[in-house]
């Protein structure tokens, strides 16, 4: 068996091995999904009557997919329409996901549609974030996104973060949308790059355009199908996966994240 071969080819890109038994991504018991509709397992239903329903099937979440594949305990922290903002605003304390006893040994965050294509909010940079006081973060989607960030790292000071970047639309680089695709795409380049323990699952870099024949098989109206969910934890979890293998020595101590042997208790 050639394990640089099979495990650490320097050659290898992120989502060239797609793993269906959660590969390395098993080595966390507790993983925490904080995002929007997509993180939810939405599904958007056209009525007869004309109108849409929108219902969120956290069973059928890419996150719960990645909970039976792998073997491990997935927290969706998520909901349709979900914004950075309302997150640290309200929904996350109305909804105890700050609380110690929810802590995770993992956390993905995906976040980025609503805040930059509903609520139109700015991208903004690490300029808008203030280190030693989260509540002094600018009220844009980079000092809000931040501030969750910061807030879990008091909670587990040890955990490992997965963010995500957003897919290409099969539009122009021009086009507006595009063009906030890749603000949020360089945004969280430099967020993962300031915070310690943080990576990037760059769908925006990886993941397939999402063309028309791309959402003729993965979607269900402006949602993802239960075809598109279980592609996308299989995408996730082999990014996880890949994350590890090439930053192996990053995840040796992963087991007593949020223990008494956890690094910043022993002062390592």
């Amino acid at each position: 068996m050639n394990l640089e071969k099979l495990y650490f080819d320097p050659d290898e890109k992120p989502l060239d091995r797609l793993v269906s038994d959660g590969g390395f991504c098993g080595i966390f018991r507790t993983i925490a999904c904080v995002g929007d509709s997509l993180s939810s397992g939405e599904f958007e239903v056209a009525l007869p009557s004309g109108g849409k329903a929108y219902l969120d099937m956290f069973d059928y979440s890419w996150g719960q997919y990645i909970a039976r594949a792998a073997g491990c305990k997935v927290y969706n922290f998520s909901r349709g329409g979900m914004t950075a903002k309302e997150y640290c605003d309200g929904y996350a304390a109305n909804m105890c996901f700050w609380n110690t006893e929810k802590a995770a040994q993992a956390y993905i965050i995906a976040l980025g549609a609503n805040d930059l294509f509903g609520l139109n909010q700015p991208v903004g940079d690490l300029s808008d974030v203030c280190d030693e006081d989260y509540k002094q973060n600018k009220d844009t989607f980079a000092g809000r996104y931040c501030e969750i960030i910061q807030r879990y790292k008091k909670i587990a000071p040890d955990a490992k973060f997965f963010l995500l970047t957003m897919p290409k639309e099969d539009l122009p680089a021009e086009h507006e949308h595009a063009k906030k695709l890749a603000a949020q795409h360089d945004v969280i380049h430099k967020i993962a790059e300031h915070f310690a323990n943080c990576y990037i699952i760059d769908l925006h870099e990886y993941m397939p355009i999402q063309t028309a024949e791309y959402k003729a098989r993965f979607y269900l109206e402006g949602h993802l199908n239960p075809c598109g969910y279980i592609f996308t934890a299989q995408v996730v979890m082999s990014y996880i996966d890949y994350i590890i293998r090439h930053n192996i020595k990053d995840f040796a101590r992963a087991a007593f994240i949020n223990t008494e042997f956890s690094d910043s208790k022993m002062d390592r």
